[in-house]
């Protein structure tokens, strides 16, 4: 990872492609009102965007649902975003994905390199829940359909989050007074549950 430099008129660009729409803004033609937001014309919107997508700074689009906040009818949906992670052979990284991916309990499972500093894990799956000890139990009843799958784990483990994603705009710096307000300018950084050991 590198880290990259945007001038100020990047920033705009960037993040007015990544807030999030609101209702108003689905339509044919979304990116008119964000190229005004951003100060530039739609043709330059355009171009600075496929700049930082050729420059792989945009990353991905994706919807999700609110984790965090109560329903329409004021129910809590959830308490908990649990993290789990799998380290397992690189040439069983795919099935190891594909098991893990048949429990309906998961609103994520995706092969990505952890890195040494979530010990080289490459299996991730994102669940919510409002206990605790039930998202614990999916995820051994996970760790046992591997192994009963023969599929070998060297290392798993589970990190909750009290927010289950960071906005792309709390990536801006002009973001962090408001976020050090919340009190959540740590906001994405997942706690780790030492429940599983190597």
């Amino acid at each position: 990872m590198r880290a990259v430099e945007l001038s100020e008129g990047e920033w705009k660009v960037l993040l007015a492609l990544k807030r999030e729409f609101t209702p108003e803004e689905i339509r044919h033609t979304p990116w008119v009102t964000r190229a005004r937001e951003a100060g530039v014309s739609l043709e330059e919107f355009y171009c600075v965007a496929e700049e930082l997508n050729a420059r792989k700074i945009i990353g991905r689009f994706s919807t999700f649902l609110e984790h965090v906040k109560p329903s329409a009818g004021g129910v809590r949906v959830t308490r908990f975003n649990a993290l789990f992670h799998w380290r397992c052979r690189r040439a069983v990284r795919f099935e190891a994905g594909g098991e893990i991916g048949r429990h309906h309990i998961l609103t994520h499972c995706y092969w990505r390199e952890g890195g040494p500093e979530f010990r080289n894990v490459n299996i991730m799956a994102v669940a919510h829940g409002t206990d605790k000890t039930r998202l614990l139990e999916h995820k051994a009843a996970m760790d046992a359909h591997l192994a009963a799958k023969n599929v070998p784990v060297s290392y798993t483990n589970v990190f909750w989050g009290g927010r289950s994603e960071i906005k792309p705009s709390e990536n801006f710096a002009d973001a962090l007074p408001e976020m050090a307000e919340r009190g959540d300018a740590a906001s994405g950084v997942m706690r780790r549950h030492d429940e599983f050991a190597d």
